[in-house]
């Protein structure tokens, strides 16, 4: 009994393997054999780099040069083969122009039903094999069936999927031994060396499908990391003006709950109504500061140490330590100077951290991306908010490669946006790089910046 089962065991594994071959050569070659995969023309931003000399009009013609190549050399092989037919006898021209229809099309067919070509080149192939056989009087010319048929199968290979290559040359030297028998050795007594040709020539092709779409997949997946590391890059920016703009609500959410505790206190005889107003406004401001610190617990969850390094109870920079700012790029060997116009007054803290943010974040952008350069800070306090303008001149040396994700100009647009203010960021005609943004604030009836 044992016996049994280890001598069947084999034989079902090697049965599941012939009927997955099967169903495989099915799929590929029988199964919506002449469905429609037209050949799409070449991608425009592509050729453009192949050939951007060409003019714009030249250029989308040029896109169609496969398709007129293939055609081309189906004309060829339709004038070719319809030459065996030439002559006064009538037999002879009939059969060189089905002959040479049976060629030609295929090569065309192929740029739109790859699979269908195929079987339709083999055809062509077989007959003009049996016609040369029994109708010699009437074919003076026979061999171009093979290599039309050889052609055929290169193109759909690399129009299709490399194991295609195998499964055809399978195909049709199969069918070309049965055929071989049938009718006698004849013109394909020959089958053993030109079967390893073509399979060579069909291999090379698959290597090269192979390749192009292993090319095309490492493209996508470049591109689809250089999108994640944006998104990345965006939420931690994101997460970062969360956490300042915590600071900034909690300490004022902070204040009114200190003043509205406190101010009960400072009337005499407080009215029951007034006290309990002044309660009711702590306990939403106490509500209002444990529901920030929950939102922002939500936004660091999944980097809780981002800002472990820094004092969680410092102070949050304005423009007043613009200076210290700049002493400290000084020092890391950044020749910069800064120039204040308009009154200064003081602004929301919002903005003057933001403002701050901005100014810090180009600055960092000239240390690493033009070492050697000059810069220079421009704060103009204005109407109706604050402009600033960072501007460094081309670099003096080679810049090392930038350990940082490269994404700080995102940061400075996600806080400008979040202000409802404008920034423009570009390369300068010197070679090197300003960053220009304004940040609105609304006046107070006093003419402050509230």
């Amino acid at each position: 009994m044992n016996e049994t089962n280890q001598t069947h065991g084999p034989l079902r594994s090697e049965a599941r393997i012939v009927h997955g071959v099967l169903h495989t050569l099915r799929q590929d070659l029988f199964v919506d054999a002449f469905a429609l995969r037209p050949l799409p023309p070449l991608d425009d931003a592509k050729f453009s780099r192949w050939a951007p000399w060409l003019p714009g009009r030249a250029r989308r013609w040029a896109r169609w040069l496969p398709h007129s190549v293939v055609a081309f050399l189906a004309f060829i092989v339709f004038l070719e083969s319809s030459a065996s037919g030439y002559g006064d006898n009538v037999v002879r021209q009939v059969l060189g122009v089905v002959l040479a229809l049976l060629l030609a099309v295929p090569l065309v067919l192929v740029l739109f039903r790859p699979v269908g070509a195929f079987w339709l080149s083999l055809m062509a192939f077989f007959v003009e094999a049996v016609g040369f056989r029994f109708f010699t009087p009437y074919l003076s010319v026979w061999g171009s069936g093979f290599v039309v048929h050889l052609a055929v199968m290169t193109l759909v290979v690399l129009r299709t999927r490399p194991r295609l290559a195998v499964e055809m040359w399978v195909v049709t030297f199969g069918l070309g031994a049965v055929l071989s028998v049938l009718v006698g050795g004849g013109a394909l007594g020959d089958m053993p060396p030109v079967a390893f040709f073509t399979g060579v020539v069909l291999v090379s092709a698959a290597a090269i499908r192979a390749w192009r779409e292993e090319r095309q997949q490492v493209v996508e997946t470049r591109s689809v990391t250089a999108e994640e590391r944006s998104r990345r890059t965006l939420l931690e920016e994101r997460a970062l003006i969360a956490r300042e703009l915590h600071d900034v609500v909690a300490h004022h959410m902070s204040v009114i709950a200190i003043q509205a505790e406190a101010a009960p206190y400072r009337v005499a005889d407080t009215p029951p109504e007034l006290a309990k107003s002044f309660a009711t406004i702590r306990e939403n401001a106490v509500a209002a500061l444990a529901e920030l610190r929950r939102i922002l617990g939500v936004v660091r969850s999944e980097d809780p140490d981002a800002f472990a390094e820094r004092d969680p109870e410092a102070p949050q920079p304005t423009l007043a330590s613009l200076d210290a700012l700049l002493e400290s790029v000084r020092g890391a060997g950044l020749t910069v100077e800064a120039t204040v116009t308009g009154a200064v007054r003081p602004l929301p803290q919002g903005v003057e951290l933001s403002a701050y943010r901005i100014v810090q974040e180009a600055l960092s952008n000239a240390l690493r991306h033009s070492p050697g350069a000059e810069a220079r800070v421009e704060v103009s306090y204005v109407l109706g908010g604050i402009g600033l303008r960072i501007v460094n001149g081309a670099p003096s040396r080679l810049a090392k490669p930038s350990p940082g994700a490269g994404h700080g100009l995102l940061g400075m647009r996600e806080r400008v946006q979040m202000l409802g203010g404008e920034m423009t960021a570009d390369a300068t005609e010197d070679g090197g790089f300003e960053v220009a943004a304004f940040l609105p604030a609304a006046l107070t009836k006093g003419g402050g910046a509230a």
